[in-house]
């Protein structure tokens, strides 16, 4: 079901299509899950140390990452939380077991990653009525590249813009201007589809003017007042309903 918060917004259908990828296409959550524990079980293996050590020195090091590249790809990269990490327990950057650390969770996380249900059926219906689509997600892109090409999408979006192209995170302006220049869309009616309620909603509001839909599920908060997406959905499918209808089919 769409739940409609300014349904004027929906009149007429798309003139193109962005999409975040992390936790909107897929749930973040599991698969990120599953990516730490293998970490530190192979953490505990290597060098004898606690949960909590490791959760200590790990959180240390992103929220240092963090704090020194701020709004950037970079700010994201496992590789350089683990060579933090590994610096904080006391052994240095380690150069070999970061980059081993760093594909073991990655490698961890795509393996239990999921679409949601309707996904690809939805973009194939997007790719049929011809409406363009690009991804605009931050991160690196060489591991964004990753999880498109395993899950499957690389022949249904048109473009990708990642922070690590645009310069800067959302809800920086620059991905979402980068995505209308790759797109060259014929309309003004551009749809966002992110769950983020800042840097989705907001940030492609504020940026081009966006239609935002808010992807609804478990741990998601949804936006209110300057955040407040235009309508919020749960399921694809609704999505894939709505389109159609949109597009007199």
């Amino acid at each position: 079901m769409i739940n409609f918060i300014n349904e004027t917004k929906f009149t007429q259908r798309p003139d193109a299509i962005l999409f975040d990828t992390d936790n909107t296409l897929y749930p973040y959550e599991p698969a990120h899950k599953a990516g730490m524990d293998a970490v530190r079980e192979k953490a505990a293996r290597t060098f004898s140390i606690s949960n909590d050590e490791f959760n200590s020195a790990f959180s240390k090091a992103r929220k240092d990452v963090k704090s020194k590249l701020r709004n950037t790809a970079s700010s994201h990269s496992r590789l350089l939380y683990m060579q933090k990490m590994l610096e904080y327990i006391g052994l240095g950057s380690q150069v070999l077991l970061a980059l081993d650390f760093e594909q073991t969770y990655w490698r961890t996380f795509l393996s239990k990653a999921e679409l949601f249900d309707d996904v690809k059926e939805l973009l194939d219906d997007i790719r049929l009525l011809g409406i363009p689509s690009v991804i605009v997600t931050d991160l690196t892109a060489q591991i964004q590249f990753r999880k498109i090409v395993y899950f499957g999408l690389d022949h249904y979006f048109d473009y990708i813009v990642t922070s690590e192209e645009s310069g800067s995170d959302k809800p920086d302006s620059a991905s979402f201007q980068i995505a209308l220049e790759k797109t060259k869309p014929k309309g003004s009616n551009i749809w966002m589809i992110g769950d983020n309620p800042v840097n989705d909603i907001k940030g492609a509001r504020e940026a081009i003017k966006a239609t935002t839909l808010q992807k609804i599920h478990k741990g998601v908060e949804i936006g209110t007042g300057d955040c407040e997406a235009d309508c919020t959905f749960s399921n694809f499918s609704d999505l894939r309903k709505l389109i159609n209808v949109l597009s007199g089919n």
